[in-house]
Parts: C-alpha cells; structure tokens; sequence
C-alpha cells in the first residue's frame, strides 16, 4: 500500500512540509537529513535545521518557512558539493560499493591534483571530497592509489645517478 502522507499541508494557518519535501528541495539524502536535525543544536541559529512543528502519524512536519530559510544560510556558508546519498547504498559489496570506474576516475583526479601540486600534501583527500563530492576515506584510498602512480612516474623520470660505491679498478 503506497505512502499517503501528503509533503505538504496546512497546519495552524501555516505551511509545513515533511522530510520528504525537505529532500526534493535540497537533493540531500535521508541520512544527511537525519544527521543535520540531529546536529541541530552544535549548528549557529542561521544555519540550525527548524523544530518539528506538527506530527501525523510517523511523518514529522516542519515549518516551510524555516526550512527555506535553514536551506538558503546552508547554500550560502557551506555549499551543495556534498549533498546526495550518506553510506552504502542497500546490498552493496563491502568494497563500499564504489565501481572500478568509480575508482578510477577519482584515481586520475587525485593524480591531476598530485602533478599540479608537485607532490603529496597533507589534507588532499578532504579537499577533493570538499571539491568533488564523496567520502574523504574514499578519497583517501584513491589519493594512496595515484601517489603509488605518481610516484613511479617521478622515479622513471629521473636521471640515474652513477653509484657511489663503485670501484672502477674492479677491487672490492
């Protein structure tokens, strides 16, 4: 029997809307849902995810207005780049569920970052989860993957240096 609890509806002469409207509006995912209510309280006024104003059933509501304006401070101080699915999705292999595709992409971008920058720096991997979207732990398998890449290619490049040890009348 599909869900007939409405996203939005009327309650003491304003609108409010469910997680499920919350969502549509943001493109956030259920668990980043969960996590910024649950974190309401550590977050500035502005920026803090509203109270629950009305309950039907399980389905909390929350004040439209509130939320428009929770969105907007969000959008305006920390970004979108983040958003989407939270975790595993359902049924995926212990691997994390990342696609070798997946994986190589993020392989070549952490290698592209690593070569612009001239090696290995601290905080690579938040930075391209930052940028790019995705886990840092993620990003962090796939920066250790393209320094084994990166540095191969620097040690092929480099000119070999004659030995230090080697005696040239043949003695040892």
């Amino acid at each position: 029997m599909p869900d007939e609890t409405p996203l939005r509806l009327v309650h003491q002469g304003r609108w409010v809307v469910s997680r499920a409207w919350i969502r549509q509006l943001t493109g956030a995912s259920a668990g980043t849902l969960a996590r910024w209510y649950a974190e309401r309280h550590t977050q500035p006024e502005q920026r803090r995810h509203p109270e629950v104003v009305h309950t039907v059933g399980r389905t909390h509501y929350f004040d439209q207005q509130a939320v428009e304006a929770f969105w907007a401070a969000w959008q305006e101080e920390i970004g979108t780049g983040r958003l989407g699915r939270a975790g595993r999705p359902p049924g995926s292999p212990a691997t994390g569920g990342a696609d070798r595709a997946q994986r190589e992409r993020a392989v070549r971008v952490a290698l592209a970052a690593l070569r612009q920058e001239g090696g290995y720096r601290r905080g690579l991997a938040a930075r391209l989860a930052r940028e790019h979207g995705g886990v840092a732990r993620s990003w962090q398998r796939a920066v250790t993957e393209a320094r084994a890449l990166y540095d191969t290619d620097v040690s092929s490049a480099m000119p070999r240096q004659p030995s230090q040890n080697l005696c040239l009348d043949g003695a040892l």
